[in-house]
């Protein structure tokens, strides 16, 4: 029983950030039903390789439909109809064409959210056109900023378009339409542009460099690997311990545990100093295995951690402790977050098959054997076990 309880979200399947604010929103106790092509097309999400663990889809259930057959839209809408909440991913535009945009919707469902996630926005030059993550935050200009000097920017993954900028954008504007609507409003469209997402992300940088104090040059500032106290070094057995020491108190701390205290180095904030300090961490550093210095600053307020893989943070006594990764489902996995004192999150149910758990799901909503019936004649599908 999650803090979104009792919340019916109609998603149709989408590739990237849609399917990761629907998965925020099934953790937090959202019913979630996931409208999914009858068969996968091919070029529906990245060429992985392999069995594919599909987290992101985890809480849902689905039935099938193509909204390419004639009489789809009639089904999508009755079950907009029934649902507090759409999810919908594609190019500004499809779904219009496809007889269920949002002024079909609502005209249907007044109080209806509903939610749109797109790369550039519903409107605009680039609307139309298509593109990926790294593009989106290139656009912003916020890749301009990660990276080393005289490099080339280097792509984040894809966490800061696809899922900061972009499903956790959503989720919170959903969230927030949703609130509006108990308040006594009426449903809206909620327009969540990745692009968008991703300059409110980097909001900080804006005010840094209006003040002056932010130079727009890679690896030249605090917080972009630029000082020594802010980045990560390599360990003797070839691993990384990552720097935080900002604060002068923590900064005085990682030089005593460094064994540079009496070092006679330049002072913290002199930047001419910089590249002697860096020379002195990354070398002290090098001396030891990332084990051993973990050992060293253990209960330490030095700002220092171990760069750890994928593989290796769920088994840290910290997220062991706090319960932050979980096996769900045979698969390890990050936990909900984030944490309810009174309507707890939890994960329901793995990603569905095609159509597994529709009808129940469709019971649930309060449709009928007759219009499931109904629906079913429409070209909606579910598994007939359910």
């Amino acid at each position: 029983m999650g803090v979104l309880s009792g919340v019916r979200v109609l998603e149709f399947e989408a590739i990237g950030p849609a399917p990761f604010g629907g998965m925020l929103l099934a953790d937090m106790g959202a019913d979630v039903l996931r409208v999914d092509r009858p068969v996968a097309p091919g070029d529906l999400g990245p060429k992985i390789g392999g069995k594919h663990k599909n987290l992101t889809g985890r809480g849902r259930r689905s039935v099938t439909l193509d909204l390419k057959e004639r009489d789809s839209a009639d089904a999508a809408l009755e079950l907009m109809s029934k649902a507090d909440v759409v999810i919908e991913g594609f190019r500004p535009g499809t779904m219009e064409r496809l007889g269920i945009g949002p002024d079909a919707a609502l005209a249907r469902n007044p109080k209806l959210v509903y939610g749109r996630m797109t790369g550039w926005g519903q409107t605009g030059p680039l609307a139309p056109r298509a593109g990926h993550d790294l593009n989106y935050i290139a656009l912003s200009g916020v890749l301009s900023g990660i990276g080393r000097a005289g490099e080339a920017p280097v792509p984040p993954l894809n966490l800061v378009g696809d899922y900061g900028g972009g499903g956790m954008l959503l989720a919170l504007g959903v969230v927030a339409a949703l609130f509006n609507v108990q308040r006594g409003g009426a449903g809206q469209v909620v327009d969540a542009a990745m692009i968008e997402g991703v300059a409110q992300l980097g909001t900080i940088f804006w005010g840094l460099i209006a003040s002056g104090n932010w130079r727009e040059t890679r690896e030249s500032n605090l917080l972009d690997g630029g000082t020594p106290w802010y980045d990560s070094y390599r360990t003797r057995d070839g691993h990384y311990m990552s720097v935080g020491a900002v604060e002068a108190r923590f900064y005085a701390e990682l030089l005593q545990k460094l064994g540079l205290a009496n070092a006679n180095l330049p002072a913290q904030h002199d930047r001419a100093g910089w590249p002697v300090l860096k020379a002195r961490f990354a070398a002290a550093f090098a001396e030891r295995t990332r084990d051993e210095w973990c050992r060293a600053f253990d209960g330490s307020d030095a700002c220092v951690a171990p760069v750890l893989g994928f593989s290796e943070a769920p088994e840290h006594a910290h997220h062991r402790a706090r319960g932050s990764f979980v096996e769900f489902d045979g698969v390890v996995q990050p936990a909900p977050a984030p944490r309810f004192s009174a309507t707890p999150s939890a994960i329901s149910r793995p990603a569905p098959q095609r159509g597994e758990g529709g009808r129940n799901a469709l019971r649930d909503w309060g449709l009928s054997g007759a219009e499931l019936t109904r629906l079913g004649a429409s070209g909606l599908g579910f598994n007939a076990e359910d």
